[in-house]
């Protein structure tokens, strides 16, 4: 009689494994041996050195992460695991959609569609590895990033379309990081049809979206905290400023930034972004809008070296990510230091430099270090106003480093 085939990983003797320490992933490393491939996208088991329990999760031994923990107990990744997992991370974004528990306590039951725009789910800080949901207004835009989730996509949006009724779900499976786990690149609706771009209005601003063709998912989600305190910053300066408050958007995409600026009561508003596109699109944002800003296809690191002797009320860097690996964080270091300097050295005395990193390997002490350095080789005495950091709808699991990737500063610049 053949022997079954063991259903769990084994972390190896004297492993430094975070695994041991909570921490949701398990390398292909840390492990005394691989499982058959029959078992990619499966739930497996993994335990200590000693074979002490760690937790349920689900595994690809084609990714350098082999094991993703879906729960510290034993579970199985099926529908009703995947309704419970979806409810949970509704239920803690506060949606008014929410209306109690169902019979059996099998978590809070979702009916109707929140008329909202904010992250429904963010991977494993909602115990859904590789899963991420944004909802826009009456659209939910979903990527699987993990093929245990992949395998079970079809589960997933049908849960989706049952839960919380969207008019349309878009799977966005078009990441680039789908290829570490094996998976190919593709772009669909659910009713097969597809999701014309239009208007859409989000914290008192219209922008003209394409959730199916557009970058990431459309619109940054992330940011819209931030585009109302740097608005509150604007209104501060004004009265400082009888010439007016001069704003410079750098790296400013579709324009947030530079609009909530404008809505505050800045006299001069440009946003550079090296991308054209991102540039027309801006300006017909804009225009649709009937705010007065002007915006500039720029390599900003250049456009600082240019304009050595351009000064401004506030500047804002909401860059794309400097280190897309940890090898690369030496370089994007020295990256963030350059574009940081440049930019304190043309705010006026008491202007304020709205800072921001999106790589999760920029650590916070790190990117204060490097402020540091910055503020010390432009001669200029620079506080600390506020802290930013990635909103609510976006959490951090504090055993998982990774989970936290948005972090800034509003400095005021004297």
């Amino acid at each position: 009689m053949m022997q079954r085939m063991p259903h769990s990983l084994r972390l190896k003797a004297n492993t430094t494994a975070r695994s041991l320490h909570g921490h949701p992933w398990v390398f292909v490393n840390e492990v005394t041996e691989l499982l058959p491939a029959e078992f990619d996208g499966e739930v497996v088991e993994c335990r200590e050195p000693r074979g002490r329990f760690l937790g349920t999760g689900i595994y690809n031994s084609r990714s350098q992460i082999i094991w993703r923990r879906l729960s510290r107990e034993r579970v199985v990744l099926d529908e009703a695991w995947l309704r419970g997992a979806l409810q949970r991370a509704v239920a803690r974004r506060n949606c008014p959609s929410v209306v109690g528990d169902e019979p059996g306590g099998a978590g809070p039951a979702v009916a109707g569609f929140p008329s909202r725009f904010s992250r429904l789910v963010w991977s494993e800080s909602d115990d859904l590895p590789g899963v991420v949901v944004d909802q826009f207004g009456d659209t939910l835009v979903v990527q699987t990033q993990t093929l245990a989730m992949e395998k079970r996509l079809e589960t997933l949006v049908a849960l989706l379309g049952e839960l919380l009724r969207p008019a349309e779900i878009i799977i966005r499976n078009d990441a680039s990081i789908r290829r570490l786990e094996g998976l190919p690149l593709e772009v669909k609706t659910r009713s097969g049809q597809p999701w014309e771009p239009r208007w859409m209005r989000i914290d008192g601003i219209e922008y003209w979206l394409d959730l199916q063709g557009g970058q990431k998912t459309g619109f940054y989600l992330d940011q819209r905290e931030q585009h109302s305190a740097v608005a509150a910053q604007v209104r501060r300066l004004v009265p400082a400023r009888p010439a007016g408050v001069r704003v410079l958007d750098a790296f400013c995409n579709q324009g947030p930034f530079a609009l909530h600026c404008v809505q505050a009561g800045a006299a001069e508003v440009l946003g550079l972004d090296s991308a054209g596109e991102a540039i027309e699109q801006a300006r017909r944002n804009a225009a649709r809008n009937q705010l007065r800003a002007e915006f500039a296809v720029a390599n900003v690191f250049d456009y600082f070296t240019e304009r050595r002797d351009e000064t401004w009320d506030l500047v804002i860097l909401d860059p794309p990510p400097f280190a897309k690996s940890k090898g690369a964080l030496a370089g994007a270091m020295r990256g963030y230091k350059e574009i940081n300097l440049r930019a304190m050295q043309r705010l006026s005395p008491g202007g304020v430099l709205a800072t921001y990193s999106c790589s999760y390997h920029v650590h916070d002490a790190d990117f204060r270090a490097m402020l540091a350095e910055a503020a010390n080789d432009a001669k200029r005495r620079v506080q600390v106003i506020e802290f930013c950091h990635q909103p609510a709808d976006h959490p951090v699991l504090v055993t998982m480093p990774e989970s936290e990737y948005l972090r800034g500063y509003l400095l005021r610049v004297e």
